[in-house]
């Protein structure tokens, strides 16, 4: 009888739910203005989401390509039209707003008429969680909103910083005195392990660590990528790192003011500059403390190349434009869901 009651309850529940998302998020129509890679990457993303509600009615543009993900409904002049024909409720634009192609009189009627008119690279940013380089060109980061960090926010930001790392740091210190005594005992060398880093406007560092590797690790003094299954970890360490027990040391970065609860993960200056030579946005994740999570840490796997790095940057990139108070909040959450499942590496 149990088994049957938490079936039924638990079928009600879903079907609840969905009810209440689709109330909450109703279906819209998009239809696409552009058929570049942005506007390609956009129809792609939607048709792997259901849970956004979206439909994807057709692209517009001036010559048809091939290999389109959806309907080519020709070209832009005749946009009203469609508009009506198809209910559309949104207009992704994703050709270049500096190219003087767009019908920019008949987007303001419709604008004006209640329609939605996006920004295809910032409706792809926030499906996805990043900001594609590839895709994003530089007055796109001019003239987009967010970026946005008032004095107030900031303070805030750093008071939180104070009082968790604080409390965290009191709470967490029986269980670093035992994690520090195993790393001492199970192979040669210190339990702490201090690396430099690049923090706030490019200020070097040092990031504290319990050690994961072996003392040896790189006694030619080459930095190098830690890889997945790299073989100088050694194997409290590789459990250290599975539940990021190794970053317990980084609350008192916190406290000393080099580091943040939330932002870009710090890294060495010698692969600052690698990444640099191959990408100058990599240097915005330095306006911000880096953090001992972030939303890159969330949502990509370890890093252990220099596309990898590059892969990670979207998505702080990402936090950078979007930062606030609740975003936080809601990466602290992942965060402790990766550590209570192991996910980490």
């Amino acid at each position: 009888m149990t088994l049957i009651f938490l079936l039924a309850a638990t079928t009600l529940l879903r079907w609840l739910a969905d009810l209440a998302w689709r109330t909450a998020l109703p279906k819209r129509n998009v239809l696409v203005l552009g058929t570049d890679q942005v506007a390609r990457s956009l129809a792609e993303e939607i048709s792997l989401r259901a849970d956004l509600n979206m439909h994807v009615v057709g692209f517009m543009s001036a010559s048809r390509p091939d290999g389109l993900l959806g309907d080519y409904l020709g070209d832009a002049s005749g946009i009203e039209d469609l508009v009506r024909e198809h209910s559309v409720q949104t207009v992704s634009v994703s050709d270049n707003i500096f190219s003087g192609n767009l019908p920019l009189n008949a987007l303001l009627k419709l604008r004006t008429r209640g329609v939605r008119v996006e920004d295809a690279n910032a409706t792809l940013a926030a499906i996805t969680g990043k900001i594609s380089i590839e895709t994003v060109q530089s007055p796109w980061f001019v003239f987009s909103t967010g970026f946005s960090r008032s004095g107030y926010a900031m303070a805030f930001k750093r008071m939180t910083d104070l009082l968790l790392s604080t409390v965290g740091l009191i709470v967490i210190l029986p269980a670093m005195l035992v994690v520090a005594a195993v790393v001492r005992l199970s192979s040669p060398g210190p339990a702490l392990f201090r690396q430099t880093r690049v923090g706030l406007n490019g200020h070097l560092f040092e990031v504290l660590k319990f050690r994961t590797m072996r003392e040896d690790a790189e006694v030619d003094g080459v930095a190098r990528w830690a890889q997945e299954d790299d073989p100088r970890i050694t194997s409290v360490g590789r459990f250290l790192r599975v539940y990021r027990l190794d970053e317990l040391p980084q609350f008192i970065n916190v406290i000393r003011g080099h580091m943040s609860f939330i932002g870009p993960r710090p890294e060495r200056p010698e692969f600052v500059s690698q990444i640099l030579q191959v990408e100058p946005l990599y240097d915005e994740r330095h306006t911000l403390r880096p953090g001992l999570t972030g939303w890159a840490q969330v949502c990509y796997p370890y890093g252990s190349n220099l596309e990898d790095a590059i892969r990670k940057l979207e998505y702080d990139l990402f936090y950078l434009k979007n930062v606030s108070f609740l975003f936080d909040m809601a990466i602290i959450v992942q965060t402790v869901k990766i550590i209570l499942w192991g996910r980490g590496r």
